[in-house]
């Protein structure tokens, strides 16, 4: 016997909104997060544009000594696990700490530490660089962080498969409570790497947007785009088996049905070009789910804005799917948020299916001739939805796909 996997809160930063109302809202508005880099002087670099949090509320949870403790990414998971955890209304001191779990995704981790603290040794010497450089920078402090901040004494991990870390993430969760080993998990994941040397990186491989336009940067499955656009922000959602989650009146969001992992075992950093990993992971998710490919009614595309990357998602959309599910990629409002996008994304697919409407991609106005897949753009569509995937891929061939069912008492 199985359980049965709920989601009963979360909570999120982002680009577009620093709680669950304020980004479907922006969702919803068409209201996107791209904007010029303030973070540091682009002056020397080609991409002038990312995805930045804007007025990031540090003051309801953190003191200015904080930040000599955690790393940015680690505050927005912290962050983000607070607000899931009020939103879920779940009282830690209640349910049996070794039965509640944490996993928290990221791609990069403290990449901001490393990149100021490198700096130091390089301008100042050994000795100058900070004692917690390690424990601040370690891309499994976010989830050690987080389970500490809420007395959760069972699983406690970090998942890193790139751009599908935190759709890992809630997978592995998921499978978790499905199977009995915890009653509760915190899961999601979360990235702070829009500094000099990530820019530079992902500039260099030539897959970052260099449009200036802040409005036409992100342009996922758009015959223009040119590269994906840097976000940053962390997604935590709580997941509870089903009688856990009825034994303390919990309000249930979404259910969580299935859960799809593959590897192209193609290429370092290109996804196979027909995208048959893709298509294997969504095939995956829906034998678990129990569903037949009909029952879909939207899909939250990995859609980075990348050429490469889109035309085989299209492919894996279209094969398994049809030609008429609709789709829309999230990231244009966003950007790409890395090891977070899968959590974030799966916030978005749950407001979409609670609210009956599909967000449009932002930004896109003429398709790719190489893209088949139906993709919602101009606006938003009104429609019922009660089963919904969310894909993630990343470097390394990695692929994960979630799939949710909208909540039916």
């Amino acid at each position: 016997m199985t359980n049965r996997v709920v989601i009963t809160g979360y909570g999120v930063t982002s680009p577009i909104g620093n709680t669950p109302e304020e980004f479907w809202a922006s969702l919803r508005d068409g209201k996107i997060g791209i904007k010029p880099i303030m973070k540091f002087d682009t002056s020397d670099f080609a991409v002038k544009n990312a995805a930045e949090i804007q007025d990031f509320p540090f003051d309801k949870y953190f003191v200015k000594k904080d930040t000599n403790r955690y790393d940015l990414y680690s505050l927005y998971a912290l962050y983000a696990a607070s607000e899931a955890v009020q939103n879920a209304r779940l009282d830690v001191e209640a349910i049996d700490s070794d039965r509640f779990g944490v996993i928290v995704a990221s791609g990069i981790g403290g990449i901001y530490e490393i990149e100021e603290q490198v700096i130091r040794l390089h301008e100042k010497g050994p000795k100058r660089v900070k004692p917690m450089t390690l424990p601040k920078c370690l891309p499994n402090m976010a989830s050690g962080n987080v389970a500490m901040a809420f007395n959760a004494q069972g699983v406690c991990k970090s998942i890193n498969t790139a751009c599908a870390s935190s759709n890992d993430a809630i997978g592995d969760a998921f499978r978790t409570i499905k199977f009995g080993l915890q009653d509760v998990m915190l899961v999601g994941g979360a990235e702070a790497s829009i500094t000099r040397f990530a820019i530079a990186g992902f500039q260099s491989l030539t897959a970052l947007s260099t449009t200036e336009n802040p409005e036409r940067a992100s342009i996922p499955f758009d015959k223009d785009r040119n590269g994906f656009v840097m976000g940053e922000g962390s997604g935590m959602l709580v997941l509870e088996s089903l009688e856990h989650a009825q034994q303390r009146g919990a309000t249930i969001l979404a259910e969580v049905v299935g859960y799809g992992n593959t590897c192209d075992a193609y290429h370092m950093t290109s996804p196979h070009p027909e995208g048959l990993g893709a298509r294997k992971a969504i095939n995956l998710a829906l034998q678990e789910a129990g569903i037949e490919a009909s029952a879909v009614g939207y899909v939250n595309a990995h859609g980075t804005s990348t050429p490469a990357n889109e035309k085989g998602e299209s492919q894996a959309i279209v094969a398994v799917l049809g030609k008429e599910v609709p789709v829309s990629s999230t990231k244009s409002f966003t950007g790409h948020l890395l090891g977070a996008a899968g959590a974030v994304e799966a916030i978005a697919t749950v407001e979409a299916m609670r609210h009956s409407f599909i967000p449009k991609t932002a930004g896109t106005q003429e398709l790719s001739e190489n893209i088949e897949a139906n993709v919602v753009t101009g606006q938003g569509l009104e429609q019922e939805i009660r089963y919904a995937i969310s894909n993630t891929f990343g470097f390394g061939g990695h692929n994960a796909v979630l799939a949710f069912k909208r909540w039916e008492d």
